[in-house]
């Protein structure tokens, strides 16, 4: 895929190396001309404004799979994000919202797709790691129907030891991943679940009560 990236700050040239090694062709645009191409080699370059028409005409973003606006402006996101989607007909667009109280405004209507809180994810990151067991969302798709959520598989669970096809999940739940060890496995009826796993479902709010009461200790 081709993937424009606005915003060449830290989490945007992060973004940009990951995809990268991933074998996808990534775009970074910023008008802060002190950044360093040499930073991303593997990378393009475009040294302009990303809210600009004419910037985005020159990056041809109506060749782009994947708008990602990564500044750390708010406002800007929002911009980039809105002409992506209305201007150049970019299939899917993704935003970075830096100040929870924006998050409201990350929609169909400014032409996002997925949302990406930080401060969200970041304290989504810390629960992971001191709450074993429970269940942590990573975030919401459009729309709100559906969320991203993790559950770290205790010991004392009763579905230790049980295959995915004896799982009987709630509601519209679906597994993604599962990550064992620092690797990502993909889900399969016969994966037997084991202590410590971390299991990735996308599932409506409804039923994550239902989720997390399914994977609790037995005294739960």
């Amino acid at each position: 895929m081709r993937i424009v990236i606005a915003g060449a700050g830290q989490v945007g040239r992060s973004i940009a190396r990951e995809l990268i090694s991933n074998g996808h062709q990534v775009l970074l645009v910023d008008r802060d001309t002190t950044i360093h191409a040499d930073s991303v080699p593997q990378a393009e370059w475009l040294f302009a404004d990303a809210c600009e028409l004419d910037t985005l005409t020159e990056a041809r973003l109506d060749t782009c799979d994947v708008s990602i606006a990564a500044t750390g402006d708010d406002k800007a996101n929002l911009v980039h994000l809105l002409l992506a989607r209305t201007e150049f007909g970019v299939p899917r667009t993704v935003g970075r919202v830096n100040h929870p109280r924006n998050e409201w405004m990350f929609d169909d209507v400014w032409g996002v797709d997925v949302a990406v809180s930080t401060p969200r994810l970041m304290s989504a990151l810390v629960e992971e790691a001191v709450s074993i067991g429970d269940l942590v969302r990573i975030f919401t798709f459009k729309g709100g129907s559906a969320n991203l959520v993790e559950i770290t598989l205790p010991g004392e669970s009763r579905q230790v030891g049980a295959s995915l096809a004896e799982l009987d999940l709630p509601g519209d739940a679906v597994i993604v991943a599962i990550v064992r060890d620092g690797r990502a496995m993909a889900p399969r009826p016969q994966t037997t679940l084991e202590t410590g796993d971390e299991m990735l479902f996308v599932i409506s709010p409804d039923h994550e009560p239902d989720l997390a009461r399914l994977f609790a200790p037995h005294d739960h």
